[in-house]
């Protein structure tokens, strides 16, 4: 008499989905661990200096939309930066409320040592992908929001972001 066939266990598409998701997760953290260990600051902190160093004169409005997050994130951003001394701010020359930033030759040499891509690994990734593959992603990650019934201004706040 032979033993029964074992069958094969059927995937669990929700399991696969989270462990996809782990994987996504533990790339994006150890990228910023990396970048925190070469460069010592975070990684939003990296990006919103390489913004900086890329567009001298930037204000913290317009660091804000290039880096897609809410204002006050990336006052926050550049308060932490300022205080290391790795950006300098300057009032504007006729609207005395404007403030321009520009790296210093410390934050420059900051950024020579910290691993790329400045923006994230993940930003990086998702604007390399083509955008039927953007489209759908969207898709299904609005739906998996509204399933999680969460805060849609979560979305503004940086992943790593030490404010």
């Amino acid at each position: 008499m032979r033993a029964p066939r074992k069958t094969a266990a059927r995937p669990d598409p929700a399991g696969q989905v989270l462990r996809r998701f782990r994987a996504v997760f533990n790339a994006v953290r150890n990228h910023f661990r990396s970048v925190e260990q070469v460069a010592g600051i975070s990684g939003a902190q990296v990006w919103a200096l390489s913004e900086i160093a890329a567009h001298p004169g930037i204000g913290v409005g317009a660091l804000a939309r290039s880096m897609d997050i809410h204002q006050s994130t990336a006052s926050n951003l550049v308060r932490a930066l300022l205080e290391s001394r790795l950006v300098a701010s300057e009032r504007g020359a006729e609207d005395q409320r404007a403030v321009h930033l520009r790296a210093t030759a410390r934050g420059l040499k900051v950024l020579g040592k910290a691993p790329t891509p400045f923006v994230g690994l993940l930003p990086d990734v998702l604007r390399r992908l083509d955008e039927a593959t953007l489209k759908r992603l969207d898709r299904d990650l609005e739906r998996l929001i509204r399933e999680l019934r969460t805060d849609p201004r979560g979305a503004q706040t940086l992943i790593g972001a030490d404010d």
